[in-house]
């Protein structure tokens, strides 16, 4: 003790001197501040250390020696570590090299105590860290590869607990941890973690098997007293360890890892994780996980590779390659299908083998090996679903093959059908349907569609669907016959996008009395037949797409009717017997532009309608006293106390009465158009969009009606001054919830009107879209309107013919760090897009428009442009030069 007395009073007395005296010195706040860190973390490991010491006994003689010795440098730095901390205070803020020594020192001794604890905890567990999992591992395919390198990437995260990977049954998730457990395994002695554990959980969960399994795989032996509490012994001998990976294959329930005797995070065993695999995304939300990875079906490149290596070199004979080919396609990339189906047919000759193979794939009543093998994997699935979600399910079979299904109409489906339940208001509903649709895409039952807002089935699981309904299979061409056998049991019938359908039979309908769904979309029919009306119980007539259609039967015995959707046909006007559709929720009108005449009191009686969409319809409302004579007025919407959507088209910019204000306030959404010729409503942004067209707004007041407006649109109007003068000086407020302008063919607009705003108009702007506007620059708004754009995300700017840059300096320096998106286009003398004053200024894109990503401006258009990074521009040339 004398002689380490010696050696540190040394130390510290050099230490000291280099404080004192500034000779090579460097900051020392900071590294006192990582000495004192390091400090505790390297007492803690030597507490660990000792106490594994303690564990060994009389065991491993080879190994107690390093453990002593270990020890013995690890007291000598904690003490000399401590001593530098003390004397700190009269040493002045200063380090010397000598002590920055001692914590590299203390750092290189932490990391051997990691390993020699590794080393302690496979002793006393005598278990090896890896244990060799039976099975396949996957074939070598990019997109495995890939999978495997993200969950080991994710392993390697310090922030990363919990790791779900999860995709369809079949898919392949077994394979790859089983794949990522024995790579472990070749590399035990130098991969991450002290023990790796797997467990099966399978859909019959058990917390005690499983605690069983874990212990075992740790060493650990109970007494029968001991077995009511596995969990504690778990975790205290886990807490021993540095590292441990829990891998749980085939998770069907969230399983409480506190439970199961798992440290966790947040007692500080950051290098605990837990990979889990789980045929449903909201198993692993609901087990907390830090990162998921969906395992999905294969490419076709890839599923022919996989098929090949399964079904071997026949599959790529002369004689029945093009076979083979149509065989792997229709396992439709789900490695099990592909695998169980090459190797059904591995060593098979026959050409009329491999043609039967592709027969009975291609049919909807698989195989009983087929049915075992992997609709007995996609069973288990469907059985988990909840009896409703069932149904949802396999109601989406009913569409053809490969059809892209949009949520909204699938939605309304299930309502008429009384899947969800119908007394819930419109929106509800609409959420409860969104829920189930991304329920069943989390189970891998339903994937993405073609298009945004569309789901559509994989071939396989829609194979299985009807498997589990065996419906017959019978296709309707371009005619259908005037009388089949009666199908009294049928509620739904799909005859949409029948493009060549012409006509439907009166007898036709009659065989289905019982029919709540008939969707004709977009099939050619000019009418419907007198039989409709002997369809008392249906719920949904979708007429959707049919431009053909001019007129309609009487629909006055259809009292059950919810929806009626005529979007797109070519009524001129609404069919007789409208009025007693006392059970109407949903009419849909929009784009029928050839639609003039609603007779009065037509929307009286209809007290349940909840969506009126007559957005791009050719008929215009107005109030009483303002409407043509015998046509419905605007005082029937207003009266609907259900209404929850509204879009139309009104006759006057000025119609306006307290109940119109009352019925907006209370709308969940709304488009209004007020326009005297026919115009397509623009898109709309938010709860309320307000377009104005073709009108003179000189003598408009419509400040009221701003307050409730997210999308304002003005179009080909005059009188825009005068209106915004007297918004902007008349107003005491601001807009607050307007969040897109578009100002369009307004070349008579003038921003010298001599006055100043004194409040920004519209504070809360995000888009700002300009076409053909008579302006010099965008920043002119600021006096114009009283615009800041401190909120704005996307500007438009197109045919301004008068403009020579968007911003100054001044605007750019002070308003613009939201803007993410420009684009000009056809601005013939556009000079600039940023104005800078003659000093130069030396400033970067990054600080003035931190997040901008896009800049489209057409090279014709714009031989000047500030540096932004090509990747953030959009153009494909060399960067321009910088700022002047």
């Amino acid at each position: 003790m004398e002689c380490l007395g010696a050696i540190l009073a040394s130390v510290v007395a050099e230490t000291c001197r280099g404080l004192c005296s500034g000779a090579q010195t460097t900051m020392f706040r900071s590294n006192t501040k990582t000495l004192d860190r390091e400090l505790e973390r390297l007492k803690k490991m030597q507490s660990k250390v000792k106490e594994n010491l303690n564990i060994l006994g009389n065991q491993e003689k080879s190994l107690k020696p390093k453990l002593m010795i270990w020890l013995r440098k690890v007291e000598e730095n904690v003490s000399i570590g401590e001593m530098i901390l003390e004397k700190r205070s009269s040493c002045a803020i200063l380090v010397s090299d000598k002590s920055v020594a001692v914590l590299e020192e203390m750092k290189r001794l932490e990391e051997q105590g990691h390993e020699l604890l590794i080393e302690t905890s496979v002793v006393e567990s005598s278990t090896e860290r890896v244990e060799l999992v039976l099975g396949p591992s996957f074939h070598p395919q990019t997109k495995a590869k890939e999978i495997l390198d993200k969950i080991k990437d994710s392993l390697r995260k310090k922030n990363v607990q919990k790791i779900g990977v999860w995709g369809m049954g079949g898919v392949g998730k077994t394979t790859l941890v089983r794949t990522l457990n024995n790579e472990l395994l070749k590399k035990a002695a130098t991969q991450q973690f002290a023990l790796v554990a797997w467990v099966t959980v399978s859909k019959d969960f058990d917390l005690k098997k499983i605690q069983m399994a874990i212990a075992m795989r740790m060493g650990i032996t109970f007494t029968i007293e001991e077995r009511e509490d596995i969990g504690k012994a778990i975790h205290n001998r886990l807490a021993k360890l540095r590292s441990f990976l829990l891998i749980l294959d085939d998770v069907w329930k969230p399983i409480d890892l506190d439970s199961l005797g798992i440290p966790s995070a947040s007692e500080g065993f950051t290098d605990f994780k837990v990979v889990l695999t789980s045929r449903r995304l909201e198993v692993c939300q609901q087990m907390m996980t830090d990162e998921n990875i969906k395992v999905g079906c294969l490419q076709e490149k890839e599923a022919w590779e996989l098929f090949c290596h399964n079904a071997g070199e026949l599959a790529n004979s002369d004689e029945v390659k093009h076979l083979a080919k149509d065989v792997s396609r229709e396992c439709g990339g789900l490695p099990l299908a592909i695998i169980t189906i090459g190797r059904t047919l591995r060593g098979k000759r026959q050409v009329e083998v491999w043609k039967h193979a592709l027969n009975m794939l291609k049919s909807s009543a698989p195989s009983m090996d087929t049915e075992e093998k992997i609709f007995g994997t996609l069973k288990l699935s469907y059985d988990f679903l909840q009896d409703k979600t069932k149904d949802c399910f396999l109601f989406c079979a009913l569409f053809p093959e490969d059809f892209s299904i949009k949520v909204t109409e699938l939605i309304m489906h299930w309502i008429v059908e009384g899947f969800l339940d119908e007394q819930q208001p419109y929106e509800d509903l609409m959420n409860e349907g969104v829920t189930l649709v991304d329920r069943l895409k989390d189970s891998c039952l339903l994937e993405e569609g073609d298009s945004d807002d569309t789901v559509k089935m994989h071939d396989v699981v829609r194979d299985f669907a009807i498997w589990i309904m065996s419906p017959p299979n019978e296709g309707c061409h371009s005619r259908l016959p005037d009388h089949v056998v009666e199908c009294v049991e049928t509620s739904v019938l799909l005859l949409q996008k029948n493009s060549r359908l012409k006509e439907v039979p009166h007898g036709f309908l009659q065989a289905f009395p019982n029919l709540r769904i008939l969707d004709l979309n977009g099939v050619r029919i000019r009418t419907l037949p007198d039989s409709v009306l002997n369809l008392h119980n249906l719920r949904s007539l979708v007429l959707r797409n049919c431009k053909s259609l001019r007129n309609l039967p009487s629909l006055e015995s259809l009292v059950k009717l919810q929806i009626l959707d005529l979007h797109e046909s070519a009524i001129k006007e609404l069919p007789r017997g409208f009025e007693a559709l006392i059970s109407l929720r949903y009419i849909l009108l929009s784009n029928t532009h050839q639609l003039q005449s609603i007779p009065a009191g037509t929307f009286l009686g209809l007290s349940s309608l909840e969506v009126l969409d007559m957005s791009g319809s050719g008929y215009r409302w107005g109030f009483k006293g303002q409407e043509r004579e015998g046509q419905a007025t605007l005082e029937e919407v207003t009266c609907l106390p259900h209404l929850q959507f509204l879009a139309i088209k009104l006759l006057h910019v000025l119609s306006f009465s307290y109940e119109f204000n009352s019925l907006i306030k209370r709308l969940r959404t709304f488009q209004l158009l007020f326009s005297p010729i026919l115009l397509a409503s623009p898109h709309a942004t938010g709860k309320g969009c307000l377009a104005i067209s073709d009108v003179n707004l000189s003598e408009a007041s419509i400040g009221w009606l701003l307050v409730h407006v997210t999308s304002l649109c003005l179009m080909h109007s005059e009188g825009l001054n005068a209106m915004f003068k007297n918004l902007v000086t008349k107003s005491k407020i601001s807009f607050v919830a307007v969040k897109s302008l578009s100002l369009h063919q307004c070349p008579n607009l003038s921003f010298s009107g001599g006055y100043k705003a004194k409040l920004d108009l519209f504070p809360n702007l995000e888009e700002l879209s300009l076409v053909n506007v008579n302006l010099k620059s965008v920043g002119e708004l600021n006096d114009f309107l009283g615009l800041r754009f401190e909120k704005l995300k996307l500007l438009h700017v197109f045919d301004c013919r008068q403009l020579k840059n968007l911003f100054s300096y001044k605007t750019l320096a002070g308003s613009l760090r939201n803007l993410e998106e420009i684009k000009v286009e056809s601005c013939r003398i556009l000079e600039e897009l940023f104005k800078f004053p003659s000093t130069p200024v030396r400033v970067s894109t990054e600080s003035l428009l931190p997040n901008l990503r896009i800049v489209e401006v057409p090279e014709d258009d714009l031989d000047w442009l500030i540096d932004v990074p090509p990747s953030r521009w959009g153009l494909a040339h060399a960067p321009p030069p910088p700022f002047p």
